[in-house]
């Protein structure tokens, strides 16, 4: 037995348990230069602002938008493609890590044969004659196997895989953050649509009265024919754009209800027909540290890539050295199928161990070392790009915001003078001091104002839609809202 243990197996098994340890010849991790000199916020002025990225549309206060997403993040295509592409993801990660693993395997085995004694040393024996020779083996084995990953070549093939899943599933919270936003987006598309399709069927019936005056002040020869024919043309142009604008709202349906995983023709049930949405109007925080970026999926998904990059950069340069593998077998060898269980008398031992050095590979080793640091360089150059873009599309999320808010309030203003005009009108008409067409005039600005508003207040929502996307989240728990997208539409003959 002492003699056993002093063979070159059990030596060279004791010299890679020894040696195996936490080596890894994958870079160090450091931050790409561009990436190092970023500013600390997005500006200097103020606190800074906290980041809160669950459920963060629900700071728009909308019911009707909560119902609405919930669906999307249950129903949604995109989603669930993302998501079976993690589960792949994740499955070669564990198949990248299994290599860290020692191979445990078992087996059984029976072997028959027949073969005739003659022309065999058998044959030769005195009285042997032409017989046959009968041989029947049963056995049972429990091999075991492992590799001894002294340079890290396994553990960085495993932080890789790993790496990548991350990345994948990073990629999905990338995809669910764009199928929000698409359904959000869609969602104010459609109350902008709904509300100039019922402001542009109110300004044709303005039209409509102002085209009737303007007729019996032509035939009283109160009006030129030219001023007669602009009316015309007016009302005509304000009528053609009716039929667009519903096809347009008719289209962006039918986009929203792919992105909730439904026909277009019962999109309605899930949204209803009174939308009545929120805007936002507190300003962002002033100060947000930069690290919010972090929390965006593509950023991160990048940053993981990077890693998965550094570590198959080791990986392939560990292929460079020797490897070290051990493995061992027992069992049990019988001429009949129970004697395979009398483990006590036929059993089986084999033990080995084996040091593979590679000598010449035709550059083959060196070309993947190259792709690897290639692959690696690229990877660097793709999260540095990452981060830039991410920060210019924050800051611009952010300036666009507070350009809306001050845009809408200027038409708000604006909708407060077209109202007291068209009061006004209304009470010099009732008074015998004003005329009809002066009070239709005013009304149809007044309409106007509000159909501009109504998109202002669509882009306001907009806005803040992409401050939450530039920043993968929210930067508030619980805003508050005020107005509504729009004044609801005010009927001719209300005054």
């Amino acid at each position: 037995m002492k003699k056993r243990f002093n063979s070159p197996a059990y030596l060279l098994l004791a010299l890679a348990t020894t040696t195996s340890g936490c080596a890894s010849m994958a870079p160090e991790a450091a931050a790409p230069e561009m990436v190092a000199a970023i500013p600390d916020a997005f500006n200097q002025a103020g606190t800074d602002g906290s980041y809160q990225s669950a459920r963060w549309w629900s700071s728009f206060e909308d019911p009707v938008l909560n119902r609405l997403l919930d669906e999307t993040l249950s129903n949604n295509l995109d989603l669930e493609e993302a998501s079976a592409r993690l589960r792949a993801a994740e499955a070669r990660a564990r198949i990248s890590k299994s290599g860290l693993f020692p191979q445990l395997n078992a087996g059984l085995d029976s072997s028959y044969s027949d073969s005739p004694t003659a022309g065999t040393s058998f044959g030769a024996i005195a009285g042997a004659g032409t017989g046959r020779l009968q041989n029947e083996t049963y056995s049972s084995s429990l091999t075991f196997s492992y590799e001894i990953d002294i340079w890290g070549k396994l553990r960085d093939d495993a932080r890789a895989g790993r790496a990548d899943a991350v990345a994948a599933s990073a990629d999905r919270q990338a995809v669910r953050l764009a199928v929000l936003a698409e359904a959000i987006t869609s969602y104010f598309d459609i109350v902008d649509a709904r509300h100039q399709i019922a402001l542009t069927t109110q300004i044709i019936d303005v039209l409509g009265d102002r085209v009737e005056q303007t007729e019996n002040r032509y035939s009283r020869g109160l009006a030129t024919s030219f001023e007669l024919y602009q009316v015309r043309q007016d009302f005509r142009n304000v009528q053609a754009s009716l039929p667009q604008r519903e096809s347009q709202l008719t289209a962006t349906e039918g986009q929203l209800a792919v992105l909730v995983g439904r026909y277009a023709n019962n999109i309605e049930e899930l949204i209803g027909k009174n939308l009545t949405p929120k805007l936002i109007f507190k300003p962002v925080p002033a100060g947000l540290p930069i690290d919010l970026l972090a929390q965006r999926p593509d950023v991160f998904a990048e940053g993981q890539r990077l890693e998965a990059a550094r570590f198959n950069l080791g990986a392939r340069k560990a292929e460079r050295f020797p490897s070290i593998s051990i493995s061992a077998g027992t069992g049990s060898q019988a001429g009949e199928p129970s004697g395979v269980f009398d483990i006590m008398d036929n059993w089986v031992l084999n033990l080995g161990a084996g040091l593979t050095a590679p000598l010449f590979q035709g550059g083959r080793i060196q070309a993947n070392v190259d792709i690897a640091d290639a692959e690696y360089a690229q990877q660097t150059a793709v999260y540095a790009r990452t981060i830039l873009t991410a920060y210019q599309e924050a800051r611009t999320a952010i300036e666009r915001y507070e350009e809306e808010r001050q845009r809408y309030q200027f038409l708000f203003s604006q909708l407060d003078e077209a109202q007291a005009t068209t009061e006004l009108q209304a009470r010099r008409f009732a008074n015998g001091v004003g005329s009809y067409v002066d009070y239709l005039d005013a009304l149809r600005a007044q309409y106007q104002v509000q159909s501009s508003l109504s998109s202002a207040g669509r882009d306001v929502a907009l806005a803040r839609l992409g401050i939450h996307r530039a920043l993968g989240g929210s930067w508030d728990n619980s805003p508050p809202a005020s107005d509504i997208i729009t004044n609801p539409p005010v009927t001719q003959g209300e005054e």
